[in-house]
């Protein structure tokens, strides 16, 4: 990114790349799929401005960071364990964790499991779902298996799209064939910019009829890009430099690592089991837009957020926004996260 030079950690054996701006309380930002650091080209800036030191890395699997074969390298607690570390090898002793997506998942839980080091946590398109790591309807908190529960959503003849990721070699297939047009149909098909000219209302569908209807359930025999919308021209907020850098860093480390977060699923609820109904106990707040798919499926997690989150300040949902929150409406979310940071 313009301006801010790469610079590495390592943490328990594991390389991580990471940008950094900024001086004063540590913000970690903790990006998704299929996204990179670079993902938070708009709030590092903003947030250093507003007087916080705010780094943002590449998850193992991801970009620069360490590349791992083994399943196992890629369960939440190596997750969480990842963000621990590159807290204290950047010599602080604690951070706010922010996270969109699979990086929101990964904040949630860290924030969960270890309060000593992240004393506040902001999730963004993805509320938190307990030992579920992803919340879906029927199981907010993670009551349900999700192996089963997929297999339920999905319905005859398809796969829910975290079955058809952890299966890991036909995504591959699909996703390698053409880098580019599969991250610019993943991007733009889940975006405001191709979800408003649908009319859907998420706040008011049945939340299994907008699973099994969408890019995000795969029918058997086909591939995930069959569903995404034709949109002729990038909007504003991903243009072509933004599509470039998504390319050249999934060409460079494939999609391997990243599917392997998918694979984990079951296994992380097995791991967070011993966690069971605990709160999660530090500040926490969500922001996420009414066109996301996460708002429509996660009703259930998002308006029981105060049963397992105390002090939870408030979910902010932002009008016309799908799900690259942090993107489709940078000013937004970066007021946003100085409001709830100022109010620690």
């Amino acid at each position: 990114m313009d301006g801010l030079d790469s610079k590495f950690a390592y943490v328990n054996g594991t390389r991580l790349h990471y940008f950094e701006q900024g001086a004063g309380p540590l913000v970690l930002l903790v990006h998704g799929f299929p996204e990179i650091s670079y993902s938070w080209r708009h709030q590092l800036p903003a947030l250093a401005k507003a007087g916080y030191r705010v780094v943002a890395y590449d998850q193992r699997g991801y970009g620069l960071s360490s590349k791992y074969a083994n399943l196992e390298a890629y369960r939440i607690h190596q997750l969480v364990d990842d963000a621990v570390g590159l807290v204290q090898a950047l010599g602080e002793e604690s951070a706010i964790i922010v996270g969109h997506d699979w990086g929101a998942a990964v904040a949630w839980s860290a924030a969960w499991l270890r309060p000593d080091i992240f004393k506040a946590v902001a999730g963004l398109s993805v509320p938190f779902g307990g030992r579920g790591i992803i919340p879906l309807p029927g199981s907010p908190f993670g009551e349900l298996e999700p192996d089963p529960l997929h297999e339920a959503l999905a319905g005859p003849g398809q796969d829910f799209y975290q079955t058809h990721f952890g299966k890991i070699d036909g995504a591959i297939a699909e996703m390698e064939t053409d880098v580019r047009g599969w991250l610019r149909g993943a991007v733009l098909s889940l975006s405001g910019d191709g979800l408003r000219p649908t009319g859907m209302d998420f706040a008011a569908m049945d939340p299994i009829d907008l699973i099994r209807g969408s890019a995000l359930c795969i029918a058997h025999g086909e591939q995930m890009k069959d569903r995404f919308f034709d949109i002729p021209s990038l909007p504003n907020w991903f243009n072509e430099n933004d599509l470039d850098a998504y390319t050249t860093a999934f060409e460079g480390s494939g999609f391997v690592g990243p599917l392997m977060y998918y694979k984990n699923l079951n296994a992380d609820w097995e791991d967070l089991a011993s966690m069971g109904d605990s709160p999660l106990q530090v500040p926490a707040t969500l922001i996420l837009g009414d066109l996301d798919i996460c708002y429509g499926w996660g009703q259930e997690a998002i308006s029981r957020a105060p049963e397992r989150i105390p002090n939870y300040r408030g979910t902010h949902l932002l009008g016309g926004c799908g799900h690259w929150t942090q993107q489709e409406r940078p000013e937004d979310v970066n007021r946003l996260l100085i409001e709830f940071f100022n109010s620690l």
